[in-house]
């Protein structure tokens, strides 16, 4: 068993937003304080799942452009050299959905207050509030630096 096994771990929701970062950033000092390890977990959805685009003729395509804007978020946030083991993940799914799974048996859920999201996400409600609302963990919302 690794020691890092049962180091207290840290779910992070990384969409490109500058409050996503923040939150990037306050989880990686929040595991340095802790000892524990971060999740930074992504979500992706192809345009259509919302209905206001043409049907997405080839879905990898947007996980493709999904994933490489994750990995440079990661890399233009943290740079080369992360404090604390981290773990990226890209999940095809709702943003809160994925979190929220994501954090099952967390120590702590951070997110960003203001995201990606724009008519549709308000319609249907915030990513951050649905993850306060539902998380089994506690939640840190983070404002953009």
């Amino acid at each position: 068993m690794d020691a890092n096994d049962s180091a207290p771990r840290i779910v992070v929701g990384v969409d490109g937003s500058p409050s996503s970062g923040a939150a990037l950033r306050w989880a990686v000092r929040q595991a340095e304080l802790i000892g524990g390890t971060v999740d930074a977990v992504g979500a992706w959805e192809p345009p259509v799942a919302y209905g206001w685009s043409a049907p997405v003729v080839d879905t990898s395509l947007d996980e493709e452009a999904a994933r490489r804007m994750f990995t440079t978020e990661l890399r233009e946030v943290l740079g080369d050299d992360c404090p604390v083991k981290l773990k990226g993940r890209l999940v095809l799914g709702h943003p809160a959905a994925v979190l929220l799974e994501a954090a099952n048996g967390a120590e702590l859920l951070v997110v960003g207050n203001r995201g990606r999201g724009g008519f549709v996400r308000a319609m249907l409600g915030s990513v951050s509030q649905q993850c306060a609302l539902h998380a089994t963990c506690p939640v840190v919302i983070v404002r953009p630096d």
